[in-house]
């Protein structure tokens, strides 16, 4: 494939819920263009987008593929997304690299909750936007249905850019509201607009050129001066309009039957903007302050890498180049490292396949091979101007964590480094071991993420592990102020041990942790047996004494105590600082502590009281409720004890329409009337542990 300069590129992200129909379209485009010798079906697996062993086997995308596509002297980077909502971290890092979006919305399904959550997403990065209505030819194909439901649904003006001949088996073609002609059949010819449609052309036209005129000063002058506007004027005043957020052309297509596709692909050539039209990329300089510079080739090398893809082989990092020209062969610096890393050969990619090229010039997308330590949301700069980082994907919090366990000790050795890759490849996963439980846990954000997660480690990393539903890591503190005497006395024959000590536990912020101080006076107790108590108390502190958990809120104080001058060991006051803390606690009113998450929940207005009503029975405290759009809005503070298994009871009580997020908030107390029986059950089990 040749070099593109900035103007010829348009980078587009196609995305849209799961099963509306963006793969289909892109291997029709790659068929058509005579990208691939066969027309991939997502169903065979046979897709050139969907290359991924999981992919193939669930007949459905779970990563972002690219597809450059050549059109009369204009590179289109489309990066098709995956559409299931636990893969939103791809949709994420693709809108972050792209100029437009095409959202695609199924004919007959209309606009669904994974419609809602990547318009959201596209509009927050304020890029502009056409909706792709999809799959036309399908059967029960109304187009009065699916407007409105796009008009209910999605905020935006929407203007008709086609109108489409025909819908469902009958669907054959669009008239193009531009040019005022039919295109029809599997090439796009163009014809006479049929006699029955050319008042409704002749009304939506009007409709077009009045929002495109809105879009320019000029225009609009004109327009209010009666004068015609030519169609060069029209894109013109439509692209800018689309670029300001003001308006959303709609376009029609069924990709299987190949009819509408070159029609579109002209448009998303003429409307959607080239990455130097949609202004300066902001960036930070070496003292972290913000700066910006035009996509263009003269300006400061600034190349993101926005995604990794990890195999057996080594890793693959994917690039988009906001500034300067990223050269094969060369070295650049790493912002984040702070160090140089050597740029291999570059590759434009085609799903799994990848061509080389001597270059990429700025708003360009390519890969590079084995890119030593950077991942990620790195920044590539030159090594003479280390000075450009740019911001990070914003990606949402997980929200479904499992318990991993090795099945063997070989996977014991590789556990480490088996979810470190994972999560380089895919950032919306985290890993961590919990102290409190000894549990590895991984988190994510879906069960299917999670499942999928679990088999690339067997398939690509060779490491097996088993899941379970993770332990919650209580804390345990205090709610008064105690004392307590100890004496650890010990006569074996030989040297005895003693050591006497008097404690005092104190509660305090339970952010602070634990905390030790000594209020010893004339030399009771030596300092390296302070230390040792001290250890004691630690030691006693990190498995807590209600249920095993570490005590957090709590300072200990030695306040008085006795040695021996013969038998007073370090040992001797390690263990009566122990079991004085232990006791000191028992009368300090000990109580759990539970962790809890803010969790905010999205859903159709219709199922508000089944929302609230299930809230309730978590232990939730509703911290608010809005109004957004048909969406009622639920935020509410709840114990992550009730929340385990919500993804699937979210799905289940909203037939998949419902979704949430949940960040860590802090820790509160376990009610009273539950807390016997809770440390009763939390004690059982970790007999039957040992």
């Amino acid at each position: 494939m040749k070099e593109y300069t900035t103007e010829q590129i348009r980078n587009i992200a196609l995305v849209g819920h799961n099963g509306s129909g963006k793969t289909t379209f892109v291997e029709r485009l790659l068929f058509n263009n005579k990208v691939t010798t066969r027309l991939g079906s997502v169903q065979n697996g046979t897709a050139a987008m969907d290359f991924e062993e999981e992919e193939i086997n669930r007949h459905s995308s779970i990563s972002t593929a690219i597809a450059p596509i050549e059109w009369h002297g204009t590179k289109i980077n489309f990066l098709d997304t995956p559409g299931y909502m636990d893969f939103i971290g791809e949709v994420n890092a693709a809108l972050t690299v792209s100029d437009g979006a095409l959202v695609f919305v199924e004919a007959v399904a209309g606009v669904e909750v994974g419609t809602e959550v990547v318009w959201h997403a596209a509009g927050e990065r304020k890029l502009p936007r056409m909706i792709v209505i999809n799959k036309m030819d399908r059967e029960n194909v109304r187009v009065t249905r699916v407007m409105e439901s796009i008009e209910q649904n999605l905020d935006g003006r929407f203007i008709n850019v086609q109108l489409p001949i025909g819908e469902g088996p009958t669907f054959k073609g669009v008239v193009d509201l531009i040019q005022m002609e039919a295109r029809l059949g599997a090439n796009g010819d163009k014809a006479t607009i049929p006699a029955e449609m050319v008042d409704a052309a002749e009304e939506a036209r009007q409709q077009l050129i009045e929002a495109a005129a809105e879009g320019d000063d000029a225009l609009i002058e004109k327009f209010f001066a009666d004068e015609p506007l030519t169609s060069e004027e029209i894109i013109t005043g439509l692209k800018a309009g689309m670029i300001q957020g003001a308006v959303v052309p709609i376009l029609y297509c069924a990709p299987e039957p190949n009819i509408a596709v070159n029609p579109l692909l002209e448009l998303c050539v003429a409307l959607m903007p080239a990455p130097n039209e949609r202004g300066e990329f902001a960036a930070l300089n070496e003292k972290d302050e913000p700066v910006s510079y035009p996509v263009s080739d003269d300006s400061p090398l600034a190349a993101f890498i926005f995604k990794t893809r990890e195999d057996n082989y080594g890793k693959t990092s994917y690039i988009r180049v906001f500034g300067g020209v990223l050269n094969s062969d060369s070295r650049v610096w790493a912002a984040r490292l702070g160090q140089e890393v050597r740029v291999g050969g570059l590759q434009v990619v085609c799903g799994k396949e990848q061509h080389p090229i001597g270059k990429l010039h700025a708003g360009d997308i390519g890969a590079v091979i084995k890119l030593g330590d950077a991942g990620t949301n790195d920044t590539l700069c030159t090594a003479s101007n280390k000075v450009v980082k740019l911001p990070p994907i914003k990606q949402p919090h997980p929200i479904v964590s499992v318990a991993v366990q090795p099945v063997s000790q070989s996977d014991v050795a590789k556990l480490t480094q088996t979810l470190t890759r994972l999560v380089a490849e895919d950032p919306t996963l985290s890993w961590h071991t919990e102290t409190a439980t000894h549990e590895t846990i991984l988190s994510g954000m879906g069960t299917t993420h999670l499942d999928i997660a679990v088999k690339k480690a067997i398939s690509k990393f060779g490491t097996h592990f088993t899941t379970s539903i993770p332990k919650i890591p209580y804390r345990e503190t205090i709610t008064k102020t105690a004392e307590a005497e100890y004496t650890h006395k010990k006569q074996t024959g030989g040297a005895g041990q003693y050591g006497r000590v008097f404690l005092r536990v104190e509660s305090i912020d339970d952010n602070l942790g634990f905390e030790f101080g000594e209020e010893i006076f004339g030399g009771a107790i030596s300092a390296p047996f302070i230390a040792a108590t001290e250890k004691g108390c630690r030691q006693a502190a990190e498995s807590g004494v209600l249920a095993g958990y570490p005590m957090v809120g709590v300072r200990a104080i030695v306040f008085d105590g006795k040695m021996h001058p013969v038998d007073s060991k370090e040992i001797a006051f390690q263990i009566a600082g122990r079991e004085g803390f232990k006791k000191a606690v028992m009368n300090a009113g000990p109580v759990l502590l539970e962790p809890i998450y803010i969790v905010t929940v999205t859903v159709p207005a219709d199922y508000m009281g089944d929302i609230m009503g299930d809230m309730n029975s978590r232990r939730a405290k509703v911290l608010g409720m809005d109004q957004e759009g048909t969406k009622s809005v639920v935020r509410a503070e709840v114990p992550l004890a009730e929340m385990q298994t919500y993804a699937q009871d979210l799905r289940s009580m909203t037939q998949g329409r419902g979704v949430f997020s949940m960040e860590f908030s802090g820790y509160g107390r376990v009610p009273p009337h539950l807390q016997n029986e809770l440390v009763a059950k939390l004690r059982a089990e970790q007999e039957e542990e040992k």
